[in-house]
């Protein structure tokens, strides 16, 4: 069987979500890596997708609601239950049959918001193999540490990158981060990780999610877990052939794929 790049979709609260499967060659059935973009969309990680393709894995990207022409409203609560709902629709029949996919091989892989989303997913949902994080984006301890002036420049952040999105502004964004407060701290997710595998990724030049905030204090957290940091921007741009080879080797080591 050859390989192929089927546009997929999926639904989440009553929306359609555009996704994209890279399916690689062989019968099956494949690991499954769900790839979980970040705010607003701009950096998808296709080229770590395509290259884990091309080692046996079926990789899978997809829009949230209310981002790049999707239906319903952007919010940080609907990035996670998006994230949720397609995770369970890519291990449910007939999907993984028609596709190749092994149901009980499946990654997470997020990058920034997607991250977050990624170690989100894993704790509620123990069936999750691994769980990849690259410059994720603690909204636990950022909403620790907001002063009034950090808080009107993360406002102003938020609202100069929503051309992609609709439904909601820097101010809803900010809100609805301080709301959610320590229920977003992804250093108290580390009981529920514990005993499975967990790639971290980040950099102490990220101008987004700095090591230093966002990255170390997880490392500490998550015992066991793999970690790397690298001096690098947001999207780790001087890094993406060494990204590229950290996680297939990780991911090796925890999915064992079948290549044909």
């Amino acid at each position: 069987m050859r390989a192929a790049t089927p546009a997929v979709t999926f639904e989440s609260g009553g929306v359609p979500l555009a996704g994209l499967l890279h399916l690689p060659s062989g019968p099956g059935p494949h690991p499954v890596v769900l790839f979980l973009q970040g705010f607003p969309g701009n950096e998808r990680s296709l080229d770590v997708a395509q290259a884990l393709r091309s080692a046996g894995y079926a990789a899978i990207a997809f829009h949230y609601r209310g981002s790049w022409g999707m239906g319903g409203a952007w919010s940080w609560a609907n990035v996670l239950e998006d994230a949720a709902a397609v995770a369970r629709a890519v291990r449910a029949e007939p999907f993984a049959a028609a596709h190749r996919l092994d149901p009980g091989r499946l990654a997470l892989f997020g990058h920034s918001a997607g991250g977050f989303a990624a170690l989100m997913t894993a704790a509620a949902d123990p069936s999750i193999s691994a769980v990849v994080s690259v410059a994720g984006f603690d909204f636990g301890a950022v909403a620790r540490s907001l002063t009034p002036q950090a808080r009107a420049r993360y406002v102003e952040a938020f609202g100069e990158d929503l051309l992609p999105l609709r439904g909601t502004s820097g101010e809803a964004l900010v809100a609805e981060m301080e709301r959610a407060g320590e229920r977003w701290s992804l250093d108290g997710l580390a009981p529920r990780l514990a005993g499975r595998p967990v790639l971290l990724i980040g950099s102490p030049d990220d101008p987004v999610s700095p090591a230093e905030l966002h990255h170390r204090p997880l490392v500490q957290a998550y015992q066991g877990a793999e970690h790397h940091e690298w001096p690098a921007d947001h999207a780790l741009s001087e890094h993406r052939q060494r990204l590229t080879e950290t996680v297939r080797s990780f991911l090796g080591r925890v999915l064992q794929p079948q290549t044909s």
